[in-house]
């Protein structure tokens, strides 16, 4: 029976260290490789023949989130699994919504490390009830925040989305620029995006545009 191929991506030598070593003594596991930033990240993925990656999300280089997402497209035969601290819905959601196969807290036994190995490496999602439950909240609570958008504010978001530029935006509502501008900062917290790339993809996954 082969062995899985996995790889670590953390910013902490220690707990990479001590992931390797726990890793190590499971029979059909085969560590092949760790990093410790996003540009890392990449560098041995086109180098080795890993197959699921475990990836912390805050790292030097960019997030790991975002590099599932950019991964998700050069290297289609990867799999990952999100490891880190951050315990909070949108991380959840966003991660799935990326492209990643589980998402485990640090806190997670080796069992249940093993388990989400081996199901992801059979092409199954793994997911606990705990991250289950905080994906489903977060996403019922996205699923209402757009209702909060108000007419004007929709209205705003078309035009952001047409590539209006805020002056362009406020001669066609007959409105000055601050008021175009507090609608955006407005729209961004109601959908909770930090900028307007993020508003515009949150907007046509909701459907909004």
């Amino acid at each position: 029976m082969s062995r899985i191929k996995i790889a670590i991506v953390d910013d902490h030598q220690l707990f990479r260290e001590g992931m390797i070593s726990l890793l190590e003594r499971i029979e059909n596991i085969e560590v092949v490789g760790n990093a410790s930033s996003v540009d890392r990240l990449f560098e041995l993925l086109a180098k080795t023949d890993v197959e699921i990656v475990l990836i912390d999300i805050s790292m030097p280089g960019g997030d790991g989130l975002q590099a599932i997402e950019k991964a998700r497209d050069e290297f289609p035969k990867v799999k990952f699994i999100v490891l880190t601290m951050h315990a909070e819905g949108q991380y959840v959601v966003k991660a799935v919504r990326n492209g990643a196969y589980g998402y485990l807290i640090k806190n997670a036994d080796e069992a249940e490390l093993h388990e989400a190995i081996k199901q992801v490496s059979l092409g199954n999602k793994y997911f606990n009830k705990e991250i289950s439950h905080l994906m489903i909240g977060n996403m019922a609570v996205e699923g209402e925040s757009h209702k909060k958008l108000s007419e004007r504010e929709m209205e705003v978001l078309q035009l952001v989305s047409d590539g209006k530029t805020t002056k362009e935006i406020a001669e066609e509502l007959f409105v000055s620029t601050r008021t175009v501008e507090t609608h955006r900062v407005n729209m961004m917290k109601k959908l909770n995006v930090q900028n307007t790339a993020e508003l515009i993809k949150k907007a046509a996954h909701l459907q909004l545009i």
